[in-house]
């Protein structure tokens, strides 16, 4: 009999599933699963509503769980505990979503695998275990090269009055805010580094103008610059990247591979695709 498997690749706001079965693939979204917000009796709920129904009947033999959060053993284990409450007698894993980052880049190869999304991480990963990790400070003191550190910049620009009239023409319609609100938004609000990640589809939109141009290649080398440099091995093996703003400035990623001299390598989207080679 086949082995029936089931990966996840889970953020705080949405957690992607993907059912391996008989060589096919079935794929199910759920609401995102922080163990930071969320405790054990709290996930298992979630799954039993928004995962087992979809699953209909079928027979899980392996769990393989990627999850922001997780690489704090606290949260893993309670995650874990969720996870085999739902499906006993059936093999969980649950690490955080580095290494899953590190394994759908790398599979079983050495390489240095990077996130750059919401928030922005980085290691060096010899093909079994991450070895290396530069630390990652958050939104608030790092997170360099991320959709929030991108984001923060364009409301710097706007607010400070450094936009040309065309650019804060193009601010205004897209968003329809002010200073009051944004700052609301930022100091007061929850989740302000998701708010300020959604500013960086502004940078996607109005590409070609100088402005943006020295926002998107200054932001991402700051995270060139403070996280990959640290690594020995940068200079020696492939650069890969995981996640939304790593995808959509590919470009300038390979721009500033060039100029350092490293060697880029997979760039994705989404790790899933990589997780399911790794798994099958």
């Amino acid at each position: 009999m086949p082995v029936v498997k089931l990966i996840a690749d889970s953020g705080a706001t949405k957690a992607e599933w993907c059912l391996l079965q008989n060589g096919r693939k079935k794929t199910i979204i759920t609401q995102g699963i922080s163990p930071y917000f969320l405790n054990t009796e709290q996930i298992t709920d979630l799954l039993l509503k928004e995962l087992k129904p979809k699953l209909k009947n079928t027979n899980i033999d392996e769990v393989y769980y990627y999850g922001t959060g997780c690489a704090n053993p606290v949260n893993a284990k309670s995650v874990k505990k969720a996870i085999s409450k739902v499906f006993q007698h059936t093999k969980v894993e649950v690490t955080h979503d580095l290494m899953g980052a590190a394994r759908a880049l790398c599979g079983r190869k050495k390489g240095v695998a990077c996130i750059l999304g919401t928030g922005s991480n980085s290691c060096y990963y010899d093909g079994k275990k991450i070895v290396k990790n530069s630390p990652g400070l958050g939104y608030v003191l790092g997170d360099e090269g991320s959709g929030a550190y991108l984001g923060k910049k364009v409301i710097q620009y706007y607010l400070y009055g450094t936009f040309d009239d065309e650019l804060r023409g193009r601010f205004d319609l897209t968003y329809t805010t002010n200073a009051s609100e944004i700052l609301e938004n930022v100091y007061k609000k929850p989740l302000p580094n998701r708010y300020l990640a959604g500013f960086a589809k502004f940078l996607a939109e109005n590409r070609g103008h100088y402005m943006i141009e020295n926002i998107i290649e200054d932001g991402l080398n700051d995270f060139f610059f403070n996280h990959l440099c640290k690594y020995r091995e940068t200079w020696t093996l492939p650069i890969h990247f995981a996640g939304s703003v790593a995808f959509g400035f590919k470009d300038v990623l390979q721009q500033l591979c060039n100029s350092y001299e490293f060697e880029l390598g997979r760039v994705m989207k989404n790790p899933m695709e990589g997780l399911i080679e790794y798994h099958s």
